[in-house]
């Protein structure tokens, strides 16, 4: 899962940086640049349809990561040669073959 992906990545940062996180999740993206998560903490963790957000905790897990960096989000296009996504899922596909358990192996995120 790409938020898995991203909340590892941002925790493996031992001082606050500037980060360009890279993804080809669009959901993750707009979370952050559409101030989809503003407004689902302004509205009780509730979504556009008065639902609950899906994954409440992984988001609040990547809030809590993220806040001492500053980060720009960035949406690129999947399989289309982007070297950063390409190089992602090499390693997530190496990882399903190895048999490593977890969210993240088929996450396309990059730091």
């Amino acid at each position: 899962m790409e938020i898995t992906a991203a909340v590892e990545a941002l925790r493996a940062l031992k001082v606050p940086c500037r980060v360009k996180l890279y993804s080809d999740s669009a959901y993750l993206i707009n979370a952050f640049r559409q101030n989809w998560l503003a407004n689902w903490q302004r509205n009780g963790w509730k979504n556009a349809r008065k639902e609950p957000v899906e994954n409440q905790d992984l988001w609040r897990q990547l809030l809590a990561v993220a806040q001492p960096h500053r980060i720009e989000w960035l949406k690129v296009k999947g399989h289309a040669d982007n070297p950063y996504n390409n190089r992602c899922d090499e390693l997530a596909r190496a990882a399903i073959a190895a048999g490593v358990k977890g969210e993240s192996q088929g996450a396309e995120t990059v730091v």
